[in-house]
C-alpha cells in the first residue's frame, strides 16, 4: 500500500510540475518584464547627456551643475549595487525588483516635472537608488525563472545584449524627444515603460530563492556613499566654482581618504562583508576590475564631452547630436559578439589587449579635434573607441567571473559593475570639468586623459592577467545567480 501511494504522490508532483511549467507566452512575459527594467536602467546613463544644453537652458544650470545630473544618477547606481544585491538575497529579488520600478519610475516622473536644476539632481539621485535595486535582482530573477542551463544562457544573452541597445540608443532617442517634445520627455518615456514592467512583472514574474540570514552591511555601505561621493564633489567641483587648493577641496579630499579607510576596516572585520576583500588576492581580479574602472572613466567621461562639444561648438540640434554619437554606438553587438567568440578561443587577455590599444588610438587621435574638423574623420575616431570599448568589455566581464570561484561569481560581477560606475561617475566629473572655462584646450587635456586611462588598462593587462584565465578557474559549487 505504501508503494502505491508513492507512486501516486510521484505522479501527482510531476502532473503538478507539468502544470506549471510555463507556456511561451509567460516566458516571453518574464524575459520582457525583466529587460524593461534593465533597458530603463542602462538607458538613462546615456538618454540624458543630449538632453543637458536644453535642461541647462531652461533651469540655469552651470555645467558643473549638469554634470551633477549625471554624476547624481551614477554615483548612487555605483555605491547601492552591492548592498541591492545582498537585500535581494535576503528579502526575495521579486519584491526589491518591483521595489525599484517604482522607485525608478516615480523618481523619473519627478525628473520631467522638475521645476529646478536642484529638484532635478534629487530626483536624479532617487532614480539612482532605484536602478542599483534593478540591476542585482533582474539577474537572480532570470536565473530563477529560467533553471534549464540552455534556456537560462539565451535569456542572460538577450538581457546583456539590451544593455548594447540601451546605451546605443540613448543619444538618439534622447536627441529626437529632446527635439520634438522638449528635455523632460526623455524622463517621461521612463513612466509608461516602468508602469508596464512593473504589471508584468506582478503577475508572471516568479520569485527567485531568498537568503534571509544575509547582512546588509550598512556601515560598509554608508562609509562608500560618504567617500566617493566627496570624490565626485572634488572632481566637478575642482577648478570651477573652487580652487584645487581651497579648503572645502582639501577637507573633502581629506574626507574621502578618511572614509575609504574606515571602509576597508570594516570590511576586514565583518563577518558577511559587503565587498569581500579576498577576492582582490587574485591579480587577474583585481586588474581586471581597475580595467572596467579606467576604460569606463574614459569613456563615458568623452561620450558628455563630444555631446557637449558638438552641440555647444558646432552648434548642433539635440537630434543632429545623437545622430552624429550612433557610429560609436553602432558597431557594438557585432564587437562585442566577435570578442565573445575569440575570448572563448584564446582566453580574455588577448582580446582585452586589442579592445585597449584601439580606444587608446581612438581617444588619443580626438586630442587633435578642432571647431572645424570634418564629420567623416569625426566619426572614424568615434568608430574606433566604440569598438575598442565593446570588444574589451565581454572578454574583461569573463576575466573577473573566470578569476573569481565559482559560488562567488554573483558578487564579483557586482564588483564589477560597480567598478565601471564608479569609472563612468568620476570621467564624467573630471573630464568635463576641465571644459569649464576654455572648451577646445580643456577637451583636449581631457581626451588625453581618457587616452591615457586607456593606455594604462592596457599596461594592466599586459602585466596581471592571464591569458588563459578561463581554463583554470577555482572549482568550486557553482552560483546560479550573476549579479
Amino acid at each position: 500500500m505504501t508503494d502505491i501511494q508513492t507512486r501516486q504522490g510521484e505522479q501527482a508532483t510531476q502532473t503538478s510540475s507539468v502544470q506549471h511549467t510555463p507556456t511561451g507566452f509567460v516566458k516571453l512575459a518574464i524575459l520582457l518584464a525583466i529587460c524593461l527594467g534593465y533597458f530603463m536602467v542602462i538607458l538613462d546613463t546615456t538618454v540624458v547627456n543630449v538632453a543637458l544644453p536644453s535642461v541647462g537652458h531652461q533651469l540655469g544650470a552651470t555645467i558643473a551643475e549638469q554634470q551633477w545630473i549625471v554624476d547624481g544618477y551614477t554615483l548612487v547606481f555605483a555605491c547601492l549595487l552591492l548592498t541591492a544585491g545582498a537585500m535581494g538575497d535576503r528579502f526575495g529579488s521579486k519584491p526589491i525588483f518591483l521595489g525599484g520600478l517604482v522607485v525608478f519610475t516615480g523618481a523619473s516622473a519627478l525628473c520631467g516635472a522638475a521645476p529646478t536644476q536642484w529638484i532635478l539632481q534629487l530626483a536624479r539621485v532617487i532614480q539612482g537608488m532605484g536602478a542599483a535595486l534593478l540591476v542585482p535582482s533582474s539577474l537572480s530573477l532570470l536565473s530563477a525563472d529560467f533553471p534549464e542551463p540552455h534556456e537560462r544562457a539565451r535569456a542572460i544573452g538577450i538581457w546583456g545584449g539590451i544593455a548594447g541597445i540601451a546605451a546605443g540608443s540613448g543619444p538618439v532617442l534622447g536627441g529626437l524627444l529632446v527635439n520634438t517634445l522638449g528635455w523632460r520627455s526623455a524622463f517621461y518615456i521612463n513612466v509608461p515603460v516602468g508602469l508596464l514592467g512593473f504589471l508584468l512583472t506582478l503577475r508572471y514574474v516568479m520569485p527567485a530563492p531568498r537568503s534571509p540570514q544575509r547582512s546588509l552591511d550598512m556601515g560598509a555601505q554608508l562609509t562608500s556613499i560618504i567617500g566617493l561621493g566627496l570624490l565626485t564633489f572634488v572632481c566637478i567641483e575642482g577648478g570651477d566654482a573652487l580652487s584645487w587648493t581651497s579648503l572645502p577641496l582639501l577637507a573633502a579630499g581629506g574626507g574621502f581618504v578618511l572614509a575609504m579607510l574606515i571602509f576597508l576596516i570594516i570590511e576586514r572585520r565583518a563577518h558577511d562583508p559587503m565587498l569581500p576583500l579576498d577576492l582582490f588576492s587574485s591579480p587577474t581580479f583585481s586588474a581586471s576590475n581597475m580595467v572596467g574602472l579606467l576604460i569606463n572613466f574614459g569613456f563615458y567621461g568623452q561620450l558628455l564631452l563630444m555631446s557637449l562639444y558638438f552641440q555647444q561648438v558646432r552648434g548642433y540640434s539635440p537630434l543632429l547630436t545623437g545622430l552624429a554619437l550612433l557610429p560609436q554606438a553602432g558597431l557594438i553587438s557585432v564587437s562585442s559578439w566577435l570578442s565573445g567568440r575569440v575570448t572563448a578561443h584564446l582566453g580574455p587577455r588577448t582580446p582585452m589587449i586589442i579592445g585597449l590599444l584601439l580606444g587608446t588610438l581612438g581617444l588619443l587621435a580626438m586630442i587633435f579635434t578642432s571647431a572645424t574638423t570634418s564629420y567623416p574623420i569625426l566619426a572614424a575616431m568615434l568608430i574606433v573607441t566604440g569598438i575598442g570599448m565593446s570588444f574589451t568589455m565581454p572578454a574583461m566581464t569573463a576575466a573577473v567571473i573566470a578569476s573569481a570561484p565559482a559560488n562567488r561569481s554573483g558578487i564579483a560581477s557586482a564588483v564589477l559593475n560597480a567598478s565601471r560606475q564608479v569609472g563612468g561617475t568620476l570621467g564624467v566629473a573630471l573630464l568635463v570639468s576641465m571644459v569649464h572655462h576654455t572648451f577646445i584646450p580643456g577637451m583636449h587635456l581631457a581626451l588625453g586623459l581618457a587616452g591615457g586611462a586607456f593606455l594604462l588598462a592596457c599596461a594592466l593587462t599586459l602585466l596581471f592577467v592571464k591569458q588563459n584565465t578561463h581554463t583554470s578557474r577555482p572549482s568550486t559549487t557553482p552560483s546560479p545567480s550573476h549579479n
